[in-house]
C-alpha cells in the first residue's frame, strides 16, 4: 500500500497510542515513543513494523506516541493511518481479517 499523504489516528489519552504516517523516500523510517519503552518498547516496535509490511508498506515515516496500549490496539492505530493516508474509503476497507 502507498502512504500518499500525511495521516493520523488515535489519541494521547492513557492506554491509547498515536500513530502519524507520512510519505518517504526509501525505507520506513520508525520513531516511538513510550511511556512502557522499558518494559515493551522491543514489542511496541515488532508489532508496528509487522503490521506495515503485512499491509505491504514499503516507504513511510512513521511516529507512534504509546500511552500504554495494548498490541491489538496498536495493529489497529496502525491500520486505520494507512488507509486514512491511501485514501481507502469506508467502502473498501478490507474488514474482518481479509488483509493477513
Amino acid at each position: 500500500m502507498q502512504i500518499e499523504k500525511p495521516a493520523m489516528a488515535g489519541t494521547l489519552e492513557s492506554s491509547d497510542v498515536q500513530v502519524t504516517v507520512e510519505p518517504s523516500t526509501g525505507e520506513i523510517e520508525l520513531h516511538l515513543e513510550s511511556s512502557v519503552m522499558n518494559q515493551y518498547g522491543r514489542a511496541i516496535r515488532q508489532t508496528v513494523l509487522e503490521t506495515l509490511q503485512r499491509l505491504d508498506v514499503t516507504s513511510a515515516r512513521v511516529q507512534v506516541v504509546d500511552k500504554g496500549a495494548l498490541d491489538c490496539t496498536i495493529r489497529a492505530r496502525v491500520e486505520c493511518a494507512v488507509f486514512r493516508s491511501a485514501g481507502v474509503s469506508d467502502e473498501n476497507v478490507p474488514w474482518g481479517g481479509v488483509i493477513q
